[in-house]
């Protein structure tokens, strides 16, 4: 069965009135049609099982492995049909070209894994050896097969951006069970999988061999670009196994949670690329599908919850708004403590500080200093009146902490990293987050030494107190 592209609908412009698009849309989208069901499920699956083993790969970082694969079937396909045609078997024969492809992608995988362990080639270079000879090899048997008498006939083009349409029952039957076989491995084999992606040292401790489990990932990138292949094409099939995953990437950090992103992802992409194939005609199904996907990739890119643009930037200015506050809350007290060092633990109560003292304290404009006066004020951890500035009760407490963690933080520098203080400006962190114990306690130990619980500033010598 061949259709052209536009295989469930002929053409928005072609069905007339808005009530037949609408029902024709809708038996696109409920799958009523035979050759809907065909191409769209078809499709999904792959792009499900593309998503799963496109998560080991970018997390293995083995991006590059399926287009050397995809590339390397070229060859297998050209040879499989002019066997056949020696032969006097069908040259066109799907079950006899799959089988060229598979061997091809098996000698190309083989090539890579020997290159890099008998000839010590790093892996960019093993991919990229194989993917030029062997795509080289392919197009040089296109065109020995186009000068053939029925070469033109081959269809073989057809396969380098795939062929959708034609796909028939039996072909997703084929992309079901391979899509099947590849999530019931992952799945058998994702601690395994997931471990040969993070922590390889481990993993060899506990008798693995990581050559064996590199093999069984690359036997799965080759599964999914085999059956992918006349659906997207042999030289597209590498972006099912990269955009989903590394769309996936921006939502989570776990590895289970992006395997199921990823596969989510894939099967959408798949499913709305079919869809918009055939809504409008000659539109291949291929490369539609691959935009869908990467439209998704962008999506994810800006709104994804733990990498994406706009959530990034969110928290960035988020993190200044709280560091601007907390440098705030450490001016005031700070220039309390000089104006007042013998009284700093009673001051708050009544004590307060002009908007002009702030501004010599720090690089800060007047409208900087204004707005973040503002947003402490409705946080509740300071009082304006008048020009002047009180810390309430909690900005009070807050301050003594933050001003406390950040001379530890000092301390530690000095004693032990030995760093120039004049150079340091940072978030006061939790320390008892950062050093050990025993560190705490030795710099606890040098603050009450110098006289307080709030000690002054170690980078402050004792004279200009």
């Amino acid at each position: 069965m061949s259709l052209d592209c536009g295989w469930a609908i002929q053409g928005l412009a072609e069905l007339g009135p808005v009530a037949e698009i609408s029902g024709a849309l809708w038996r696109l989208l409920t799958l009523a049609d035979y050759n809907t069901r065909v191409v769209i499920l078809g499709t999904a699956l792959l792009g499900c099982a593309a998503g799963v083993v496109g998560s080991f790969t970018l997390l293995r970082k083995r991006a590059l492995v399926g287009d050397a694969i995809s590339h390397a079937m070229l060859p297998g396909l050209g040879l499989a049909y002019l066997l056949a045609l020696a032969m006097g078997i069908e040259e066109r024969s799907w079950s006899w070209l799959l089988l060229g492809a598979t061997a091809s992608s098996l000698v190309g995988t083989a090539a890579i894994l020997g290159m890099r362990r008998w000839l010590r080639i790093s892996e960019d270079a093993a991919f990229g050896i194989v993917l030029s000879t062997f795509f080289g090899a392919g197009v040089a048997l296109l065109g020995v097969i186009q000068s053939l008498p029925s070469g033109h006939a081959a269809g073989l083009e057809g396969l380098l951006y795939g062929q959708a349409a034609s796909l028939t029952w039996s072909d997703m039957g084929l992309i079901a069970g391979a899509a099947a076989a590849a999530l019931v491995v992952s799945l058998l084999l994702f601690k395994e999988l997931t471990l040969l992606c993070f922590d390889q040292q481990y993993l060899s401790t506990q008798g693995y061999s990581l050559s064996g489990l590199d093999g069984i990932l690359m036997a799965l990138v080759v599964m999914i670009a085999i059956t992918g292949m006349q659906a997207v094409g042999l030289i597209l099939v590498i972006a099912l196994l990269i955009v989903p995953a590394a769309a996936a990437r921006f939502w989570t950090q776990q590895i289970q949670r992006q395997v199921i992103i990823a596969a989510g992802l894939g099967a959408a992409g798949c499913f709305g690329g079919s869809v918009i194939s055939a809504l409008v005609p000659d539109l291949p199904a291929g490369a539609v599908i691959i935009l869908v996907c990467t439209g998704l990739f962008l999506l994810s890119a800006t709104f994804g919850y733990r990498q994406g643009v706009l959530w990034r930037l969110w928290r960035r200015q988020d993190w200044q708004q709280a560091l601007a506050r907390q440098h705030l809350l450490r001016g005031i007290y700070e220039r309390l403590e000089v104006r007042t060092p013998g009284e700093i633990a009673r001051a708050g109560a009544e004590a307060s500080v002009t908007v002009e003292e702030l501004l010599s304290l720090r690089s800060w404009n007047r409208r900087t200093v204004e707005r973040v006066i503002e947003r402490s004020q409705r946080a509740g951890l300071v009082t304006r009146i008048d020009g002047r500035v009180w810390l309430s009760k909690t900005g009070w407490l807050a301050a003594r902490r933050l001003v406390h963690q950040h001379r530890l933080w000092e301390l530690y520098l000095i004693t032990h990293a030995d760093v120039a203080l004049q150079q340091v400006d940072r978030l006061a962190d939790d320390i008892e987050h950062v050093l050990e114990p025993a560190v705490i306690e030795e710099l606890e130990e040098i603050l009450q030494q110098r006289g307080a619980l709030i000690a002054e500033c170690p980078h402050r010598s004792p004279e200009s107190v």
